[in-house]
């Protein structure tokens, strides 16, 4: 089957990279020509161009699935988001009516701050534009009969933004006095990019629409994620303070559930963070070579 993965970054190269192995002819699209030829020099059939230009998209191979997972770019705003996601989404469906369509979400849509647990059926009203933006395209895609996977925060080798933080000195534990209170900081929901990879493939080989949560199975609070780096690590715990409520997608404390991605048949290879820290043996060496050497 052609497999079409438009954004074949971070996620979208581990993805290619396993659906190549089951097979499939797959084409990373890309909006650089540059990426393109790295694209090109590991193995991969790449295309570079706008996803946000319809006659673009229009002019791709006719494929089996279409794997949308392209991502905003960092500091894009509603306007960047609208083309990327909705007009990105809009483009695929019109062009490639035949195909499974599959479009990575992000778990940010649910807005929840008390704690709870939030499952595929608890409300995701988000309240900010950019979150908004991702539901207007999950519902251009399940309308068109298409699988909508929202992710928990992507981590893996070269990144992870909680232990960078932590290294750095810039790890802040969110603690809210007002109800709900958050004395422990908020809860963290995470997933490996393998893992992530690993719902994509699931979700191109069952063809199932609808709506499912891909994180591990382990949500922690920040006090329990940093208590436990500043064993590891001997470094001191770091400071308690207000959150800041002005991020991109919004503040939210929430434990997102995957139970319905896990009786589907996906199971993670990493079911915690810290079983990725003790058991991917890139993950903590990549990110200390980024910019900790003297750790």
């Amino acid at each position: 089957m052609t497999i079409l993965i438009a954004g074949c970054g971070y996620l979208g190269r581990a993805a290619a990279a396993r659906l190549q192995r089951d097979g499939h002819r797959v084409i990373g699209l890309t909006r650089s020509p540059a990426s393109a030829e790295v694209l090109a020099a590991e193995g991969l059939e790449a295309r570079a161009g706008d996803i946000a230009d319809p006659a673009w998209v229009a002019s791709l191979p006719a494929a089996g699935a279409v794997v949308h997972c392209a991502a905003s770019g960092r500091g894009g705003g509603a306007a960047q988001y609208r083309q990327v996601y909705v007009e990105g989404v809009r483009h695929f469906l019109q062009a490639q009516p035949q195909a499974l369509f599959v479009f990575t979400s992000s778990s940010s849509v649910y807005a929840q701050i008390d704690g709870s647990w939030v499952t595929e059926e608890s409300p995701a009203v988000p309240d900010r534009e950019t979150g908004r933006l991702l539901r207007e395209a999950e519902d251009l895609a399940l309308g068109a009969g298409g699988t909508v996977l929202r992710l928990a925060g992507i981590y893996g080798p070269g990144r992870s933004v909680l232990l960078g933080n932590f290294l750095r000195g810039e790890a802040q534990i969110d603690v809210r006095s007002e109800p709900p209170a958050t004395p422990d900081g908020r809860w963290i929901n995470q997933i490996h990019r393998d893992d992530a990879a690993a719902a994509i493939v699931w979700a191109v080989a069952a063809g199932v629409p609808g709506v499912f949560n891909v994180a591990d199975h382990t949500p922690m609070t920040q006090r329990t994620v940093y208590t436990e780096l500043a064993r590891r690590f001997r470094k001191p715990l770091p400071p308690a303070g207000p959150p800041a409520l002005d991020r991109k997608r919004g503040w939210t404390h929430k434990r997102v559930s995957s139970r319905k991605l896990t009786a589907a048949g996906w199971c993670p290879q990493y079911p915690s963070w810290f079983d990725a820290l003790d058991h991917d043996p890139l993950l903590v060496p990549s990110v200390l070579a980024q910019n900790f050497h003297d750790l």
